[in-house]
């Protein structure tokens, strides 16, 4: 999988389009808003980019997060996250979809459990470093930037973790016996 020259930051949650847009201009800030446009070209936006941050709403694995809450809360058809998991791989492997640096997720206490389990249980779990919780406001996101922090990347074995997902529920993320999100 593909990695670029700029740090790349997906901001994730309601008012993400609202943040992202705000930093724009900030120095060595690249803002692009995903808008109606299908996330291969935002992909395509994203790595003709130059700066040091490079930030964006268009989450690459928005389709595997949603299928996954879905999965656990009982609203998702038979094979509704398999299929999911799947696309995303696709898309990963022709590199129209590439796995940010990190992702800022807006208000996280204000999420549905489930939800605030997927990205603080199953995507912090798998890369601890790479998940930020911040107010969703402009100026917090710009100081979230400023302190991220470095640590292990996502899993080597991407594949295996994506689809492992379906063993990884929610409330026992990271406890003794559970599936290793990391090696996964």
């Amino acid at each position: 999988m593909r990695r670029l020259g700029s740090t790349v930051v997906v901001v994730a949650g309601d008012r993400a389009a609202e943040v992202v847009s705000g930093l724009d201009g900030l120095h060595n800030v690249r803002a692009i808003l995903r808008g109606e446009r299908p996330a291969a070209e935002v992909t395509e936006s994203v790595s003709r980019a130059s700066a040091t941050y490079v930030v964006h709403d268009a989450d690459p694995l928005a389709e595997v997060g949603g299928a996954w809450v879905d999965f656990f809360d009982g609203n998702a058809p038979t094979g509704g996250l398999e299929v999911a998991i799947e696309t995303a791989l696709a898309g990963l492997r022709s590199e129209r979809l590439i796995l940010p640096d990190y992702y800022v997720v807006l208000d996280p206490d204000d999420l549905a459990p489930t939800r605030r389990h997927w990205w603080l249980g199953v995507l912090a779990g798998a890369a601890p470093t790479r998940v930020a919780p911040a107010p969703a406001a402009v100026a917090s996101v710009a100081e979230t930037l400023g302190h991220l922090a470095a640590g292990r990347w996502w899993p080597a074995d991407l594949e295996g973790w994506l689809r492992g997902l379906p063993k990884v529920v929610p409330d026992r993320v990271g406890l003794p016996g559970e599936p290793s999100l990391r090696g996964l």
